[in-house]
């Protein structure tokens, strides 16, 4: 008997618009997420207090913990308490990357669904399969089943720090790249690709790369949020970050590793790390579009422009390999020298600059 279709775990329900935090009790009432009303709210110890203080008194049924600082430590206190409180319909993380990424893995600590409502737009964290924690050993990433609701209230999302908007651009636009490496691997080593979570991602970035509007729009902000959205269920479909996560994110995760203390937003150095694997792909044309929609949105697109000179991020490309065994990429297929590797930066940045 052929398999005619397949299950795709996704959210019941994706709400993004202005007001929507406003909304959520009878959101997740309609939808018999939250019947009892009991939900255990996930904040961080700072900015998530004043988000309490803001719409707890419209959710009388809700208890709040705070123990949500993005570690895996914090993240087992956070579902212990919850499991010691009582009993609850779900659980919802309120806030940005770390803070959801915590409530997920202490959702599925527990056996509750979560509800991801997020606070900026810096990651496709959102809506993926997977947390990422702090751990003694750096940082980890873990397994967890998706959210089962999505709410991106604009109003909320237009309070947080501009730079945390463009940084999910750049992760958003970066995924050109990423799904042009998963292709590339499947040419020259074989690799699966699924076409699904391929043209999920691929999508997602081409909605935000073409969209003439600019993070002062609603329109704009609701289509990098669907984007988001939707490059965290390819992850899904794809049972793996494939479809998200090329020589960009190893350019990204270099970045971290190389100069922790100095490395900026993961957006931003995916966008960039992007753009320059592109250009090393041969696809000068699309390269340099990439680079005009990062500019127009203010991010970089110079390693100089984040606050590293050529040379680092020299150093930074030769590595990149190493943060992810296994993966096949251009930055594999092409394994260039320190010296190659310094000669392409010259001919991209000048590129981009003539």
């Amino acid at each position: 008997m052929p398999v005619l279709t397949r299950l795709i775990p996704s959210p019941v329900v994706v709400d993004i618009r202005r007001g929507a935090l406003d909304d959520l009790a009878e959101i997740l009432s309609d939808q018999r997420i939250a019947p009892s009303g009991r939900m255990a709210f996930a904040i961080s110890g700072g900015s998530g207090q004043a988000l309490r203080e803001r719409f707890a008194p419209a959710l009388p049924g809700a208890d709040w913990f705070d123990d949500a600082d993005g570690t895996i430590d914090g993240a087992v206190r956070l579902a212990d308490s919850i499991k010691k409180a009582g009993h609850y319909d779900t659980i919802v993380g309120l806030g940005g990357g770390k803070v959801i990424d915590c409530a997920k893995y202490a959702a599925a600590r527990v056996g509750l669904p979560l509800v991801a409502v997020a606070t900026n737009l810096a990651n496709d964290g959102l809506c993926s399969p997977v947390a990422t924690l702090d751990n003694d050993a750096g940082r980890g990433s873990y397994g967890v089943p998706n959210p089962i609701g999505i709410v991106i209230d604009l109003d909320v999302i237009r309070d947080a720090p501009v730079r945390y908007v463009r940084a999910g651009i750049g992760d958003v636009i970066c995924k050109i790249s990423a799904v042009a490496d998963w292709e590339l691997s499947h040419r020259e080593t074989g690799e699966p690709v699924d076409g699904l979570a391929a043209a999920m991602a691929r999508q997602a970035a081409e909605a935000v790369l073409r969209h003439p509007g600019g993070i002062g729009d609603d329109d704009f902000l609701t289509t990098l949020s669907e984007a988001l959205v939707l490059c965290g269920i390819s992850m899904a479909v794809a049972g793996d970050s494939r479809p998200a996560s090329g020589a960009c994110h190893e350019i990204s995760h270099a970045f971290d590793l190389t100069f922790p203390r100095r490395s900026a937003l993961h957006g931003e150095q995916c966008g960039l790390g992007g753009a320059f694997a592109t250009f090393l792909r041969g696809d000068h044309a699309m390269a340099m579009q990439m680079v005009g929609v990062l500019r127009q949105h203010g991010l970089p697109v110079l390693p100089e422009e984040i606050g590293f000179t050529a040379d680092e991020f020299v150093q930074v490309v030769e590595f990149a390999p190493q943060t992810r065994p296994g993966r096949y990429t251009i930055l594999e297929h092409l394994d260039l020298s320190t010296h190659q590797i310094k000669d392409r930066y010259t001919d991209y940045a000048k590129a981009i600059s003539s």
